[in-house]
């Protein structure tokens, strides 16, 4: 027995082939659950966090008034609100911008300066023409003063030097024609005496003329020319301080600037430019008291519209801000091509909130005028039952549920009548869900 019993000795320096431990199976296995559990949590937290869909409705003004007197609106259109009058502020002069002092969105009052050009080179021009003036007047000032005293007391003293010089070559001419007669002289002698006396009689008529014309003064002939060069001058001096004063640029209105167009060291010209030469205009501002908004309204719907209509305006900005207006321009001509006929509407009271470009809509009104000192009338609008939750509605808004507290009134066939919180534009959200909050992501139902 003992030696069966050795025979089943184990021989443990014999290594066996062993599969994975235990260790590495549980690793693998708790490794597998973390990720399935990280993926369910994934997914549950995305439908958690998912914004839910929902139903988008456009508010409509249904009416407007106060006091029982209601005004219904006839028409809705949308456009953009645009600067009555912008301006370009361009240069009159060439030049190198040296010193710029505003940027967009500065306010500016008329007669600020916006820009300054370098000027050296108009300066030197305008000294050369007020030194070619002084000049001019000076000699025109000679001229009306006439001849010194002294200048004709010289005049003088040559015409005696001068009649004296011909007594001399007359006494001369008489002994030379006693000597020719004598035969001590030839006739030559005698020739040459006679031509220096003649030559001297001349000199002397010359020297009187010239005495009497510096006796008599400049003619006035002379002195309406130089008058004339003198205003000459004086117009190159004017347009050379109007060159020097266009270097700087002032503000030719009270506005806003729109665009800042040149920076220091950019070069200014009067002509046409290219895309990168120099610039055409060193700003553009605007005066945004005085705002338009640009409608296209359809032909079908133009008859509805009379000059000075007035309507509502409301911005996608700001939705709940409503603005006054009237039509102030009507375009003579339609398009043809949209079938349309261009409409601006003048913002009556326009305020910061405000900016060209923006979208906005309008809600033009029917019914009587209101009187002058008339109470301000309010937006009415009416919206369907289901969008009504506690006294408030959600707002859709840049992706997000907004809660509005509303002032409901009675209940008609077109919904409840909404007296406060509403003013027309807004993205209501109908049928909230009940467990949205304000603030919460929403989006909006595809069809």
């Amino acid at each position: 027995m003992d030696a069966d019993l050795n025979s089943l000795r184990i021989d443990r320096e014999k290594r066996s082939v062993r599969g994975p431990s235990r260790w590495a199976v549980r690793w693998i296995v708790a490794g597998v659950a973390i990720l399935i559990l990280l993926g369910l949590g994934r997914f549950a937290w995305s439908r958690i966090d998912a914004a839910p869909e929902v139903e988008i409705l456009r508010v409509q003004t249904a009416s407007f008034g106060s006091g029982g007197a209601s005004e219904n609106v006839i028409l809705n259109a949308t456009g953009y609100i645009i600067a009555a009058h912008k301006i370009q502020v361009a240069s009159k002069v060439l030049g190198k911008v040296a010193w710029i002092g505003v940027d967009k969105g500065d306010r500016v009052q008329e007669g600020q300066v916006l820009v300054r050009l370098e000027d050296d080179e108009y300066r030197s021009q305008l000294a050369q023409a007020k030194g070619q003036m002084a000049s001019l007047e000076a000699r025109l000032a000679e001229m009306l003063a006439g001849s010194r005293p002294e200048e004709i007391a010289r005049a003088r003293a040559e015409v005696e030097t001068g009649k004296a010089d011909l007594v001399n070559a007359q006494v001369t001419l008489e002994r030379n024609k006693r000597l020719v007669e004598q035969g001590v002289l030839s006739n030559q002698s005698y020739d040459d005496a006679k031509a220096r006396c003649d030559a001297q009689a001349a000199r002397v008529v010359s020297l009187e003329r010239s005495y009497d014309l510096i006796k008599i003064g400049p003619r006035k002939e002379q002195i309406d020319s130089m008058r004339g060069q003198l205003d000459q001058a004086r117009g190159a001096v004017s347009f050379y301080e109007t060159q020097l004063a266009n270097t700087v640029i002032r503000a030719p209105v009270t506005g806003t600037i729109l665009e800042r167009a040149v920076e220091k060291g950019e070069f200014v010209t009067t002509s046409f430019v290219g895309e990168r030469g120099a610039k055409g205009y060193v700003v553009s501002l605007a005066d945004l008291r005085d705002l338009r908004v640009e409608l296209d309204i359809n032909q079908n719907d133009f008859a509805k519209l009379t000059p000075r209509h007035r309507g509502v305006i409301t911005i996608d900005a700001f939705p709940d801000r409503r603005y006054q207006g009237a039509i102030d321009e009507i375009s003579p001509e339609a398009n043809r091509q949209k079938a349309t006929v261009q409409v601006k509407v003048k913002v009556l009271q326009p305020d910061e909130y405000l900016r060209p470009e923006m979208n906005a809509a309008v809600a033009f009104l029917g019914g009587e005028k209101p009187a002058a000192g008339a109470a301000s009338r309010r937006v009415v609008v009416f919206v369907p039952p289901s969008a009504v939750r506690k006294d408030a509605v959600f707002v859709f808004f840049n992706g997000k549920a907004l809660r509005r507290p509303v002032k409901a009134g009675g209940t008609t066939n077109q919904g409840i009548r909404i007296d406060d919180g509403l003013t027309g534009g807004e993205d209501l959200i109908v049928n909230p869900p009940a467990e949205l909050k304000d603030g919460d992501k929403v989006r909006r139902r595809q069809g």
